[in-house]
């Protein structure tokens, strides 16, 4: 795991004894948006979808969580209070730390608060990336960046090509290329058609991912 990578042994050890272990079922609410903020979470096995709501009910997909990644954390660093919920898209395994738990290694490890930098660095580069997207790009690239984002993630290589390994909604496409539903619909079935993805079951493979990286790049379909 990225926050933990450069820690010796020992520190390790230090860092499992704090741990508490979650064997979670699919859609399983972890925790909901505006909680306080109790512990930070890094998903093991399985997969977790971010989501937000506004005012009107609506939700947006913020961002999907691969085995690895930590979720829930930013939170104890600010007004201790989950900006989003988080729900398991498949069974899953989790680990969490109390907030106390979590300062304490820190102040004893620096080498984990230098790591959750260069995260959340990187976190706010995708969130200015997608917004830059929304802004100047046309539906298509949108849409193709966040199908390569998600196989960066969480691609699994099969005969057909890239299959992006948990649930996957157009809806869920559609939330986070800043699209409608509709429009989503009407380009991934002419992708489909064309052999260059394939869906089934929720699940997206990425059969031609030359051409969908071309589509991303230039937006030539």
């Amino acid at each position: 795991m990225e926050l933990f990578q450069g820690l010796s042994p020992v520190a390790l050890a230090d860092t499992m004894i704090c741990a508490r272990t979650h064997e979670l079922r699919a859609e399983t609410r972890i925790f909901y948006q505006g909680d306080g903020a109790a512990r930070a979470y890094a998903l093991i096995v399985g997969g977790v979808r971010i989501s937000q709501s506004g005012s009107d009910g609506e939700q947006v997909v913020i961002r999907f969580v691969a085995p690895g990644e930590m979720f829930g954390t930013v939170a104890l660093f600010t007004d201790r209070r989950y900006p989003a919920e988080a729900v398991t898209l498949t069974q899953s395994v989790a680990l969490s730390w109390s907030e106390a738990d979590m300062l304490e290694l820190m102040t004893r490890y620096p080498r984990i608060a230098v790591n959750l930098v260069g995260i959340l660095g990187r976190r706010l580069q995708e969130v200015q990336e997608r917004f830059r997207e929304i802004a100047t790009q046309s539906v298509e690239r949108r849409i193709a960046h966040a199908l390569l984002r998600l196989a960066e993630k969480a691609g699994e290589n099969t005969g057909q090509g890239t299959e992006i390994d948990f649930p996957l909604t157009r809806k869920h496409v559609a939330e986070m290329s800043g699209t409608t539903l509709y429009t989503v619909s009407r380009i991934l079935t002419r992708w489909e058609k064309s052999g260059w993805i394939v869906t089934s079951n929720q699940r997206v493979t990425l059969c031609d991912f030359t051409r969908i990286i071309r589509i991303a790049e230039d937006g030539v379909d």
